[in-house]
């Protein structure tokens, strides 16, 4: 009995919904002043967050305009309202729009993106439907979600009685907490939360200054429009994954007298480790000791590649370029990363606990003379810089050592052009390109070692004007989108 009386509750609720947008759709649905600047930004929002030609499912999609502004290889926007359907397929006549409750949803196929805009606070069950949202799921999907808050209840009451907002009927009003939690309940992970929007109207030179700006500052987040939540599926615990192959990247200048020990202290790894030495321009034997040790070790899987270009950033990409594995790492010569530390990145990304994992030089103490005071500073600098870019928790930007699948470097380096060709490091061309692509950022403490041969390639002034410079870039590029 109680399961029927829940079943027709939820069937009036749902139809009570249908009628009303089914209504709005026949009063020849335009929008009005606040839904054009709202949606309007909701699109930019969403086209920074999704790559074109993704396969995307957009559940609650109304008349689609959202779906299309991402130019999916294959998009289904699945709605309730078959008024609502049939303005899509006249506006969108290249997309797939499905007519269907999102509780009972099972499309058999599965999405790079699948977007829930504006939709949980009007859903009667919002467990059921991330359950449902996992079904369409594989380990690299992203969970896109934004939603009103809790704090704009009055006012959009105010903006729907004159006719300023679309009407609504009684909404749950989740708060952020509430949403992670019903992920977490649902095997998924948030990676990372943000707030959106607080001045509704379209006010030149106002709307880029509040809704670009200072909704990313306390306190005035606090009084944003919406709620967004990024979450990807959760690492199975018994991944079955063939073994890859892992390719170690060594940008080596300057470093002959650590070449050796990179040869016997770097561990084999998946199916085996290839070593790809990338030599830039040393003024002392560094590539005759590579040439050396390669015929010393006919064993390990190697390469040499004269670097063509200058700066570590140059030949970390040379060295990619190159590489036949499945996982691409970074090796700096320099061995204050010791290469016996690699395993944990390697399994710490065939586990699926990270997607990206980012060396940490400043959790365990370190040697005497590893780092500078006012290198330390910097760094600690960068890490809280980069946290708030990035809406990741980034506690080191520098270190060397990092590691990522191959597949995923492909797309940073395709999309490079977002950013541009500036960083001489590479540390921040792979840790921004990997943000762009809403990859799971695992920082992997390690202790750092004092260097045993020759001297830093860094200029501490020099480059750290250069990174100031370069996190104000990337500023507008990530954080004031």
């Amino acid at each position: 009995m109680n399961q029927s009386i829940e079943r027709r509750n939820r069937v009036n609720y749902q139809e009570t919904r249908i009628a009303l947008w089914d209504r709005v759709a026949r009063r020849n649905y335009t929008g009005n002043p606040f839904s054009h600047s709202y949606h309007r930004r909701l699109k930019e929002v969403y086209q920074f967050l999704v790559s074109p030609e993704q396969r995307i499912l957009e559940l609650g999609c109304g008349t689609g305009d959202l779906l299309a502004s991402l130019h999916p290889s294959y998009g289904i926007g699945v709605e309730f309202s078959s008024e609502m359907l049939d303005l899509a397929r006249k506006r969108h006549p290249n997309l797939r729009f499905v007519q269907n409750d999102v509780h009972d949803l099972n499309l058999g196929v599965t999405f790079d993106s699948i977007i829930l805009s504006d939709l949980l606070n009007d859903l009667w069950d919002v467990h059921t439907v991330f359950e449902c949202v996992a079904r369409h799921c594989e380990p690299h999907t992203r969970v896109l979600i934004n939603t009103h808050s809790r704090l704009w209840g009055c006012p959009l009451n105010i903006a729907q009685m004159l006719g300023l907002s679309n009407p609504r009927l009684e909404q749950n009003w989740l708060q952020v907490e509430d949403v992670t939690n019903l992920l977490y309940l649902s095997d998924f992970e948030v990676i990372r939360t943000w707030q959106e929007f607080i001045l509704p109207l379209s006010l030149p030179w106002v709307y880029s200054l509040f809704n670009r700006f200072l909704v990313r500052f306390l306190p005035f987040s606090w009084f944003a429009l919406a709620n967004f939540i990024l979450a990807r599926p959760q690492p199975m615990k018994e991944r079955k994954v063939e073994k890859p192959l892992v390719s170690v990247v060594v940008p080596a200048r300057n470093e002959e007298g650590n070449i050796a020990d990179i040869f016997s202290l770097t561990p084999e790894m998946g199916s085996g480790t290839e070593l790809i030495f990338v030599e830039g321009h040393s003024r002392d034997g560094t590539y005759a000791e590579i040439e050396r040790q390669l015929a010393a070790h006919p064993e390990r899987r190697c390469q040499l590649i004269r670097q063509s270009g200058v700066g570590k950033g140059d030949a970390a990409r040379s060295g990619f370029e190159h590489a036949q594995g499945d996982i691409l790492m970074i090796l700096d010569a320099d061995l204050t990363v010791p290469p016996r530390d690699l395993p944990r990145f390697y399994e710490a990304l065939i586990s699926g606990k990270g997607e990206f994992i980012n060396g940490v030089r400043l959790v365990y103490p370190m040697e005497k003379e590893a780092m500078q005071f006012i290198n330390l500073v910097g760094n600690k600098y960068f890490s809280m810089a980069f946290s708030w870019l990035l809406g990741q928790s980034i506690k080191d930007t520098l270190c060397g050592t990092k590691a990522l699948w191959k597949k995923d470097y492909d797309q940073i380096a395709r999309n490079r052009s977002y950013f541009g060709d500036f960083d001489p490091f590479g540390d921040y061309d792979l840790l921004f390109g990997a943000a762009k692509l809403n990859r799971k950022i695992v920082d992997m403490p390690i202790r750092y070692r004092e260097r045993t041969y020759g001297s830093t390639n860094i200029h501490r002034w020099k480059h750290g004007w250069l990174l100031i410079k370069m996190v104000a870039f990337a500023a507008g590029k990530i954080k004031f989108i």
